[in-house]
């Protein structure tokens, strides 16, 4: 999933929600329940990219059928230093369906846990208009 690193990496946050499949689950590290869909799961990595700073991919492993694939990444945040792991499934049509965010330390995850916190009213806001303009219910349709 070369586009998806690229993509991030880049900043280029709309190619990113072009590889999510509308179905994605995303679970985030830092919350309990997973995060449904395509429009709320591009917020969410937009709100990361606001909350991370230095992000870069150290590394990746794929599977041999290439459906699954773990990016190993390192960031900042709050001045703290965070490593983590993007775990990612692709359905049959190359879409990500399943992503999954882990992180540590402690120290790190609790303070992106507060910056994401403080992203959410954005974040949900971003996802309901999204959602709206896919459907057709801003007017746009």
């Amino acid at each position: 999933m070369d586009s998806f690193r690229t993509a991030v990496e880049a900043g280029n946050f709309e190619a990113v929600e072009e590889l999510l499949a509308e179905n994605v689950v995303f679970t985030s590290p830092v919350a309990f329940k997973p995060y449904e869909g395509r429009a709320l799961t591009a917020a969410i990595v937009r709100g990361v990219g606001r909350v991370f700073e230095d992000f870069r991919y150290e590394r990746e492993i794929t599977s041999p059928d290439g459906r699954d694939q773990a990016l190993v990444f390192r960031a900042t945040v709050n001045g703290l230093e965070i490593n983590g792991c993007d775990f990612l499934h692709l359905d049959e049509s190359g879409l990500i369906d399943d992503f999954q965010v882990m992180v540590r330390p402690l120290s790190a995850a609790n303070a992106l846990a507060e910056a994401m916190g403080a992203q959410f009213d954005r974040i949900t806001a971003e996802a309901t208009a999204a959602q709206a303009a896919a459907t057709g219910q801003d007017g746009t349709r």
